[in-house]
């Protein structure tokens, strides 16, 4: 398997399970919008830039999301 598919399935891992667990503790809201930018990465890598915009927005949201979630 191309190290490129092992990023993107290491990404999608991360997202759904950080997603699942978000109503335990904030910190999987940060991995979450970890997960997202690696998938944005995996975006690049492949040229898929819808994708890439997709998830570049959502590893946003996510930041603002666990921001907010700190106070």
């Amino acid at each position: 398997m191309p190290a490129v598919e092992i990023l993107g399935l290491v990404a999608i891992t991360i997202m759904v399970g950080s997603y699942a667990l978000e109503q335990r503790a904030r910190i999987y809201i940060a991995v979450f919008a970890i997960g997202c930018a690696l998938a944005a990465v995996y975006a690049f890598l492949i040229q898929s830039y819808p994708f890439l915009i997709a998830e570049g927005l959502w590893a946003v949201i996510a930041v603002r999301r666990w921001w907010r979630a700190k106070a």
